[in-house]
């Protein structure tokens, strides 16, 4: 089985106008790349505040270049970006 990656992302602090500008590109790198087994966002307060992807790929410098390549990165958007091992164990 394919390992299993999480990548974590925390938004900055009143920058959600820049992820609803970056959306668009942001679901085209999930949609084009073929890696994503899931994604959404991370919510509070009723409002986007950070993403939750897990990307089924060959290895941890994999994800980790997925991650670097999103055009949220790009844009600045994240305070944090974390990329671990994760195993599917419900679901």
């Amino acid at each position: 089985m394919t390992p299993l990656f999480a990548v974590i992302c925390r938004d900055k602090p009143g920058a959600l106008q820049v992820r609803l500008d970056t959306r668009d590109a942001h679901l085209a790198h999930i949609r084009d790349s073929g890696i994503v087994a899931m994604a959404g966002p991370l919510m509070e307060d009723g409002q986007m505040c950070g993403s939750l992807v897990v990307l089924d790929t060959d290895d941890l410098d994999a994800a980790q270049a997925w991650a670097a390549a999103d055009p949220y990165k790009a844009a600045g958007l994240f305070a944090s970006v974390d990329v671990i091992a994760w195993n599917k164990v419900i679901g």
